[in-house]
């Protein structure tokens, strides 16, 4: 056996197990997140974030889902990930820039007597086509008519490197579903074949021009206190939906994110989001001898 050392980091609630993968690294991220992500017999998460060596950025983020899918962005898992790369470097770069399966992606951190107190993320910009997120239309999917197990809903869909299905709701009942009646809510939207790569999806209670609630399905993980991506999404969603500015504050579960779509001068068209990342402990895991591999040794 060996020992695997991890960092337990969450945004806004939305926890995973982070892992510095500059000498080691897992022989099968996937297979390790589904066994660590566990909430009773592992250490427990939302999933797996690696941080590995990256030749075009400050560092590299790959990240996997608690059921052992892949997943190409997570708005606040980025934020962990500047804030622990900014801390294990001796506090170099800042911003700091972190190569994702969408992208790089640019951190800046706030600090508060020589120690990260929030990180703003230039998360880039939108995608709005159809196509492209991937959805199953062509052009924008803006307050379109979607059956979902008999129901119709009004979703618009937007990308912010990863798919998202924005529902807006009328009044505050879907926040008082237990869990698993938001379960048999949430999944089949994320399984839809409205969307071929499946799709996490928020439902979003708008409160004021300057102010959302969200509460969210993420593909792959189930509900979690928070999403940095679909808060990003929400926000877009509710700009192109006219029912909120282009910068407000999101409510989630877990706490509040602060988004704004950029709409002139310096980063024009970018969504920009503000939020916390926070260290909950330190600790090493035992695996087997077969569970670790050189860094860059994955097939």
């Amino acid at each position: 056996m060996r020992k695997l050392e991890f960092v337990k980091m969450h945004g806004c609630g939305n926890d995973y197990i982070y892992v510095v993968a500059d000498r080691t690294a897992p022989a099968d991220p996937g297979l390790l997140a589904q066994r660590l992500s566990d909430r009773r017999f592992g250490i427990g998460g939302d999933g797996l974030i690696m941080l590995c060596h990256s030749a075009s950025a400050d560092v590299r983020m790959e990240m996997y889902n608690a059921d052992g899918s892949r997943g190409e962005m997570c708005g606040n898992g980025i934020r962990c990930v500047a804030r622990l790369y900014y801390e294990i470097s001796g506090g170099r770069k800042n911003p700091v820039a972190v190569e994702t399966d969408c992208g790089i992606k640019t951190i800046e951190l706030s600090l508060t007597d020589g120690r990260v107190a929030a990180a703003t993320v230039d998360m880039g910009e939108p995608i709005l086509d159809g196509r492209q997120i991937p959805a199953a239309h062509d052009g924008r999917v803006v307050n379109h008519a979607l059956e979902v197990d008999g129901r119709v809903w009004k979703i618009t869909a937007v990308s912010m490197g990863n798919p998202h299905c924005v529902v807006f709701v009328d009044d505050d009942s879907i926040f008082g579903l237990d869990d698993s009646e938001f379960a048999r809510l949430g999944r089949p939207f994320e399984h839809h074949p409205f969307f071929p790569r499946r799709v996490n999806t928020e439902f979003i209670l708008p409160l004021a021009r300057n102010r959302l609630r969200m509460r969210v399905w993420e593909r792959g993980s189930g509900e979690t206190l928070a999403c940095g991506t679909g808060a990003c999404a929400s926000l877009v969603a509710a700009a192109l939906t006219e029912r909120a500015d282009r910068r407000a504050t999101v409510e989630l579960r877990g706490g509040n994110l602060d988004i704004e779509w950029r709409d002139r001068g310096a980063g024009a068209n970018h969504v920009f989001m503000t939020g916390d990342a926070i260290e909950v402990f330190r600790g090493e895991v035992e695996v087997g001898d077969h569970e670790l591999v050189a860094a860059g040794g994955r097939s």
